[in-house]
């Protein structure tokens, strides 16, 4: 995917000519109004605000990606249409072909692996203190009061 850009929210025409195909179609336009944003920007804007760490409706508009919201519509729409699973696919079977995957450093995460049976059920720990301890949502004592603070 060449070398790494100073900017990486900006999309190469290398992996823009592999996404453009996977996105879905824009629907008709209900009613008049300010132009689409091309989608190459507003996936632009998509990629800056997970890279920045910057909330969607603080996305500036002098960039050029269309509003935060647009932007948000956009992913949104590629999420529905499965356009980032169809890319996974896509790199998978470049980077295959090109004999670059490196499974040696390949992570399986548990927690995403449906177990097939039910394990043991879970029983109750047994308090280590002796007789039953304070309740924590109300417990009155002589000297509290919630009117004075020292």
């Amino acid at each position: 995917m060449g070398k790494r850009q100073s900017r990486p929210w900006l999309v190469s025409d290398e992996l823009w000519s592999l996404i453009e195909p996977l996105l879905p179609e824009p629907g008709p336009k209900l009613v008049a109004g300010r132009p689409r944003v091309p989608d190459r920007q507003a996936l632009c804007g998509i990629l800056f605000v997970p890279h920045t760490g910057i909330q969607w409706e603080y996305l500036p508009q002098e960039l050029g990606f269309g509003s935060g919201m647009t932007c948000w519509r956009r992913l949104a729409a590629c999420n529905e249409a499965g356009v980032w699973e169809k890319l996974h696919l896509v790199l998978l079977r470049k980077l295959r072909s090109a004999k670059q995957l490196d499974w040696s450093r390949a992570v399986i995460d548990s927690s995403h692996v449906r177990a097939a049976r039910r394990g043991p059920k879970a029983v109750p720990a047994r308090s280590t203190a002796h007789g039953r301890a304070a309740s924590t949502t109300s417990w009155s004592t002589g000297r509290a009061s919630r009117s004075r603070c020292r």
